[in-house]
């Protein structure tokens, strides 16, 4: 064996350890990518089902806003026609309710009545 031939050993040798030493954190790495993956694996599991679920609840609340709305449309209706009324009803019955009223203190007034 001659000097190169023990110098191609020795730088072999040195090859081998070098990618030895290497090997040990790629395999690390290799294993903390599969753990982020079976991590992603389980995050996307359990989320799916939730927002799922999450969109059914969104779903139902627009549902019931929509019949919140009915009522509420409803309800302005009510107002109005009992607004028309209370009006109606003060036309109708208010301006004869007045008169009776001042003929009464009239004739109260006219009897000797008690009469402010």
């Amino acid at each position: 064996m001659s000097l190169g031939d023990i110098a191609g050993l020795i730088a072999a040798l040195a090859f081998v350890a070098l990618v030895a030493f290497l090997a040990v954190p790629l395999l690390k790495l290799g294993r903390v990518l599969d753990e982020a993956r079976g991590t992603v694996h389980q995050l996307t599991e359990h989320t799916l089902p939730a927002l799922d679920e999450a969109v059914e609840t969104v779903r139902a609340a627009n549902g019931q806003l929509a019949k919140v709305d009915t009522i509420t449309t409803s309800a302005a209706q009510v107002t109005e026609d009992v607004s028309a009324l209370t009006t109606l009803v003060a036309a109708t019955v208010g301006g004869p309710l007045i008169k009776v009223s001042a003929f009464s203190y009239a004739v109260r007034r006219v009897l000797g009545g008690k009469g402010r």
